[in-house]
């Protein structure tokens, strides 16, 4: 509703030409809950792919290393990835060197969630950080077969 307000108040013409409201309106279900938390996390990009036996959440964390990396499951059913630590120089800086610039910094904290669906196994969840990107595994519980019994007739 509020993003229907959003568009009426400002005229839907001005939607597209306003970025910054174009940009709030489609961040606003993922940022509802960013005032209690520090402004400088960010988040990062996920991918998330359904096989018929597990779910598998691919988190890109650039430049981190594994011990950099936590998951975490929440209230039985949010998955948690954080992230906190810098980027690591490159091997080889000698005795007198010094970097002249760096773009490729990350940010000091990443925080993602996901709420997992009903047929996720909680306490079947195994995670693997490898080249810059997190793949954590979560099994899917598999539907039970209806059991069929004879009875016998008298």
């Amino acid at each position: 509703m509020a993003l229907v307000e959003d568009m009426y108040n400002l005229g839907f013409s001005n939607l597209m030409d306003n970025q910054d409201l174009f940009t709030k309106v489609l961040n606003r279900g993922s940022k509802s809950d960013m005032s209690s938390r520090d402004k400088t996390l960010s988040t990062p990009l996920a991918d998330i792919l359904s096989t018929p036996k597990e779910y598998v959440f691919y988190v890109d964390v650039p430049g981190l290393s594994k011990s950099d990396v936590q998951v975490q499951l929440e209230e039985e059913n949010i998955l948690v990835v954080k992230a906190s630590g810098k980027r690591k120089r490159e091997d080889g800086e000698e005795e007198g060197c010094k970097y002249l610039k760096l773009e490729r910094s990350l940010p000091q904290k990443m925080m993602r969630k996901f709420r997992l669906p009903q047929d996720a196994d909680a306490a079947s969840i195994s995670a693997k950080c490898e080249n810059g990107v997190l793949a954590v595994t979560v099994q899917k519980i598999l539907p039970s077969k209806p059991k069929t019994v004879e009875v016998a007739i008298s």
